[in-house]
């Protein structure tokens, strides 16, 4: 017998565009992996991120709690106390400058995340790159 056992979260990502630009992107996936197993999908509709601003983004995570409790490391991750995980994402888009300026982009971002689960606190790194 084989249990299924998904979880679906809300979620809300603060993007900071610390770029002269502003960013109009359309829809996309997030992805999260435990030890290499796809473990959470989160959309990400449309949108866009205006130059030098900060934008909130709305989306619900489907985590497949069976792959993560299933994967070989759960057990030893979880008895040290911290389970890491790494999401991903590439949006697809156009940079805007000045309004005159407009460039396709597409802008990948990855994040390590390390869940403490003892104090159910959660600690990531994130790091972006656009490529014109």
């Amino acid at each position: 017998m084989k249990i299924q056992l998904n979880v679906t979260l809300g979620m809300v990502f603060t993007i900071n565009n610390r770029n002269y630009g502003g960013f109009k992107y359309q829809d996309g996936v997030a992805y999260v992996n435990y030890h290499g197993d796809l473990v959470a999908e989160a959309p990400i509709e449309n949108g866009s991120i205006p130059a030098r601003g900060r934008h909130n983004i709305s989306s619900s995570v489907t985590i497949f709690a069976d792959k993560v409790i299933g994967n070989s490391n759960f057990g030893a991750d979880y008895r040290s106390g911290v389970l890491n995980f790494s999401a991903s994402t590439t949006l697809h888009g156009k940079v805007s400058m000045l309004k005159y300026f407009k460039m396709k982009a597409a802008s990948h971002s990855s994040c390590d995340i390390s869940i403490f689960v003892q104090n159910e606190t959660l600690d990531s790194d994130c790091k972006s790159k656009v490529r014109l």
